[in-house]
């Protein structure tokens, strides 16, 4: 065993090898998904198991090997590299060479060729580091779930380091997908069953855009509820179909937990024929157009949505695709409790330094109430740092909160102690607004007409081309939250997250496409809080057909 595989064993006996073993029934379904049955010629293809575990894969793989070489009378040199399983632990790759010999023998294999064909298959080894044959027509399995600070920080250079995927706070399994496709045949398919949070967090980016460019999704199941594993784990598994061909069509399933081995064999036959979409037992899926193309956020949503989200980006732009428009924070100010002072109290500071700031306290309501504080605000008109020696006031007031200096930002810039961690924009508050609450249980726009600066739990939309309010209305619907609850990070309680980032992802007509009437409709509904209404003006400014929200939101 070389030294990086004596490190990775280390750290994976204390991470539990980051092993989750796969449920029979659902290792027999993703081998149908890969059209891994004897009724094909496998001798004449090559299938490969990066983490081979006790045999979950391996074992249904060899099974359905051996009634395909009865089928087409496949000869043992036939068989002999038809197989590669691979495990970094020699006691899981001893187990597998153990029940595949016994399972051979029992098929009628002699001992010799049984043992051949064993040792030919499955090896020691590091997926991510050693060698492994190329040209595959299969690669599957249930990739191991560690993350990248349990591992030894040399072998996580050199995972890192052979692996452009893996960046940010990653997991292996990212190293994993990376390998598997670059493995593939032209035409070569990859089917894992594994933690989905890579579609939808930062340090999948990468992994999804080498998708988008050199693969095709075939195929997504959402398994979240299903008792996929033989224990219990909370991992948000998803089955995923990668192919090496161009991409065309692509199916989303959503179960539930009654999912079951018949079930999968509906959606199967569902996923291959031509519908748009079908529910079953336990499942509901839906056949798009295109997977989504692009290294952003993939979303996470029931069937219905994901294919209304799909088709609405097909037919407008986002908010972030808007030069005219910014979505941003507000200002951190590193520490409020010395820079935030109670509007109706007499502070002894130069007039032109109290700066009127909004929390989320003041909108909490879903309206903007008479904001409570100001910011004692170091930044002049220009986006400049202010001289102290010109406010003496100031200067003093904040030379009495010693904690102003223990900041970082301050230790990193001494001369600049007395700077907010975020600037102050100039003009940003005196322009109307549209403010959001970080975490809120539904998407509630505040309009705020001018005259505020956002405090830093709030996230805000300024704009060139939108009257604000007509936006609110189209925000204040349930297509927009929509977005929000398939791009966003869902809290428990059912809490969502109104971040910049997912703000961004909210698709929206070109405001000079709207007619009066819509627009006037949306208005109102806005400035009524009227999410019925909102709904339908917004289902003509989308030109969906009436009752597309109710059907599928």
């Amino acid at each position: 065993m070389n030294d990086a595989q004596s490190l990775v064993k280390s750290k994976q006996r204390v991470a539990g090898h980051g092993e989750v073993f796969t449920q029979p029934w659902v290792v027999e379904m993703m081998l149908d998904l890969l059209n891994y049955t004897p009724d094909r010629n496998l001798a004449t293809t090559q299938i490969i198991e990066p983490s081979i575990g006790t045999g979950a894969f391996v074992v249904p793989i060899i099974e359905r090997l051996i009634a395909s070489a009865r089928n087409f009378n496949s000869s043992l040199d036939d068989l002999l590299n038809s197989v590669f399983g691979m495990d970094v632990e020699l006691s899981h790759v001893d187990t597998c060479r153990s029940k595949i010999w016994r399972l051979l023998l029992n098929h009628g294999f002699n001992e010799h060729d049984a043992t051949l064909l064993t040792t030919n298959w499955f090896h020691q080894g590091d997926f991510l580091i050693d060698d492994v044959p190329t040209g595959a027509d299969f690669v599957v399995g249930n990739p191991p779930y560690i993350r990248s600070e349990a591992l030894d920080d040399i072998i996580e250079k050199k995972y890192r380091d052979n692996w452009a995927t893996m960046r940010g706070r990653s997991d292996i399994y990212i190293g994993f997908y990376e390998r598997g496709l670059s493995l593939l045949s032209p035409g070569g398919r990859l089917a894992y069953i594994c933690a989905d949070r890579w579609m939808h967090n930062s340090y999948g980016k990468r992994l999804r855009g080498l998708i988008s460019k050199r693969y095709a999704v075939e195929t997504v199941w959402q398994m979240h509820e299903v008792d996929a594993f033989e224990e219990h784990v909370s991992a948000y598994p998803a089955i995923t179909v990668l192919a090496n061909t161009p991409q065309l069509s692509a199916t989303f399933i959503d179960t539930s937990e009654s999912f079951n081995r018949s079930s999968a064999q509906d959606a199967i036959t569902f996923m291959r024929g031509n519908g748009e979409s079908q529910r079953g037992h336990g499942w509901e899926g839906v056949r798009l157009p295109k997977w989504f193309d692009t290294d952003d956020f993939w979303p996470a949503a029931t069937p219905g949505v994901i294919k209304l989200i799909e088709q609405l980006q097909e037919n407008f732009s986002t908010l972030g695709d808007d030069d005219s428009t910014r979505i941003s924070i507000g200002v951190a100010t590193g520490n409020d409790k010395a820079y935030l002072v109670d509007r109706n109290a007499f502070v002894e500071v130069e007039p032109d330094r109290l700066l009127p700031i909004v929390m989320a306290a003041d909108i909490r309501q879903g309206i903007l109430n008479q904001p409570s504080k100001m910011l004692l605000n170091p930044w002049d008109a220009q986006g400049n740092l202010i001289n102290l020696h010109d406010y003496p006031r100031f200067a003093r007031l904040l030379e009495r909160q010693p904690q102003i200096r223990e900041r970082y930002v301050a230790k990193k810039n001494p001369s600049n102690w007395y700077r907010t961690i975020d600037k102050v924009y100039p003009g940003l508050a005196y322009r109307p607004k549209l403010l959001f609450q970080d975490m809120k249980t539904e998407i509630t726009p505040v309009y705020e007409p001018g005259g505020l600066y956002p405090h830093h739990n709030l996230y805000y939309i300024v704009s060139d081309t939108w009257d604000l309010e007509v936006l609110g209305g189209l925000l204040l619907s349930k297509i927009a939250e929509a977005f929000i609850n398939a791009y966003g990070v869902k809290m428990r309680g059912g809490t969502l997250r109104f971040q910049a980032q997912y703000l961004r992802k909210i698709v929206v007509p070109n405001p000079a496409d709207l007619t009066d009437d819509v627009a006037e409709r949306l208005r109102d509904a806005f400035r009524r809080r009227d999410r019925a209404s909102a709904d339908l003006a917004a289902e003509e400014a989308y030109r969906l057909p009436q009752g597309t929200i109710e059907k599928y939101l």
